[in-house]
């Protein structure tokens, strides 16, 4: 029996490896750490850009411990705590483990920066408004 996907529909060609990124974002997804998409909106401007902030938890990380990052369609976050050795705990209740976070981004959006303020991590992204285009097709006839 064959799996049936969204993606295996007749209409839908070449999204082969959007199906891939988006089964290996769904297997990596522990909700650590935990994060809020938001729409900004525009100061006045009409026709102004959407624009988006995804903002991440990450008390206890400094700017040098995190990374964001793009690869192809993807914004990548990763965390990594250095442990230097120096502290001895007696109780241990905040974790110091390195995640990854990533989000699939649609075709035309752009980092715009990121900001690490208070133990959040915000990233914003604009999508500026896709051009609108129409491309007539020659029809060739042979006989």
């Amino acid at each position: 029996m064959t799996r049936m996907t969204p993606f295996t529909s007749p209409l839908l060609l070449g999204f082969d490896a959007m199906e891939k990124t988006l089964e290996r974002i769904a297997k990596g997804n522990d909700g650590y750490p935990p994060y809020n998409i938001e729409r900004l909106r525009p100061n006045g401007e009409t026709g102004a850009p959407e624009r988006l902030r995804i903002t991440l938890a990450v008390a206890g990380f400094s700017d040098e411990e995190l990374d964001v990052t793009t690869e192809e369609n993807q914004l990548v976050i990763r965390g990594r705590q250095i442990d230097s050795g120096e502290r001895d705990y007696l109780y241990r209740g905040i974790a110091a483990r390195q995640f990854q976070r990533t989000f699939v981004l649609a075709d035309g959006m752009r980092v715009q920066g990121a900001e690490l303020k208070n133990g959040l991590l915000s990233v914003d992204l604009v999508r500026p408004e896709p051009v609108r285009m129409v491309k007539k097709i020659n029809i060739s006839v042979s006989d």
